[in-house]
């Protein structure tokens, strides 16, 4: 499969060609850096790793040059820190059993200021064909992050209606979820296999440096997300995750991205000031 950007390339863990790795894909999940799948899509991941006929598959736009470092990673160089970047995306590909994994390898900046990775998003998806895409929700604090969800959905609004996924879902990374009012959100739970999730976030130890432990962030936000759900019910699930329905941007090309988020807060407004009203 040739892409726009020709540093662009595909891995297949099991070693099936790339087209059976394609087709067989039934959740695609499109993120900005290597490791932010395996944060914000461990449900997915879980749910297919034993299954015959569900494959999970990851999408990464950028190259991760840009990311900070401390301990041992302090001195390195935005091409070495990618090429480590890039090499435990490989890894986590492996334990975590998915169809492939593509690696865009643009700059963050481009992905931010520029369309053209679009063209590969939609050719991917053409050829996947998934149910489900998981990529970043709308309200995502770090910036290359947001603009891969926009050009996600931009992706999809390119296909024809009929090709396109059945749902698409934004998931959290930089600003937790748990502010959206429960009617809101989606819960994915993520308490199966808890080695997997351990194993899949360490194996970016270039990630899990002392002064930035994703490692332990990603996977306490979890617990946290679970137990702070219910105040007044015991947890349904151990840990959890949470993400935004964003299927209605994919039915109804007219709705603008910032109206549905816009929504999304306002609803969440609504909700805390007529609580605050309720014992006035």
């Amino acid at each position: 499969m040739k892409f726009k950007n020709e540093q662009a390339n595909i891995f297949v863990p099991d070693r099936a060609s790339v087209n059976e790795a394609l087709k067989r894909t039934t959740a695609l999940c499109i993120a900005a850096h290597q490791d932010d799948g395996e944060i914000m899509a461990y449900g997915p991941i879980a749910k297919c790793y034993d299954s015959k006929d569900q494959w999970f598959s990851a999408v990464i736009l950028t190259d991760g040059g840009g990311a900070p470092r401390s301990g041992k990673y302090r001195n390195y160089t935005n091409e070495q820190i990618h090429a480590d970047r890039s090499a435990e995306q490989l890894k986590a590909a492996e334990i975590g059993r998915y169809s492939f994994v593509a690696q865009l390898e643009y700059s963050s900046e481009r992905v931010r200021n520029t369309k053209d990775a679009i063209a590969d998003i939609v050719a991917l998806l053409e050829r996947c064909a998934p149910d489900e895409v998981y990529t970043h929700n709308l309200a995502d604090k770090h910036e290359t992050h947001l603009a891969v969800s926009l050009r996600v959905i931009e992706a999809i609004r390119a296909l024809p209606k009929d090709v396109r996924p059945k749902k698409l879902y934004g998931c959290e990374v930089w600003r937790s979820l748990d502010w959206l009012c429960d009617a809101d959100k989606l819960l994915m739970d993520t308490s199966s296999k808890p080695k997997l999730a351990r194993a899949l976030i360490a194996a970016y130890a270039s990630q899990c440096t002392p002064k930035k432990r994703f490692d332990l962030a990603a996977l306490g936000r979890r617990r946290a997300n679970a137990t702070f759900y219910a105040p007044r019910e015991c947890d349904e699930v151990v840990t959890c995750s949470f993400g935004m329905d964003m299927t209605a941007l994919i039915l109804d090309d007219s709705l603008a991205p910032d109206a549905f988020i816009r929504d999304h807060i306002m609803r969440f407004c609504e909700e805390a000031t007529a609580a605050i009203g309720k014992f006035q």
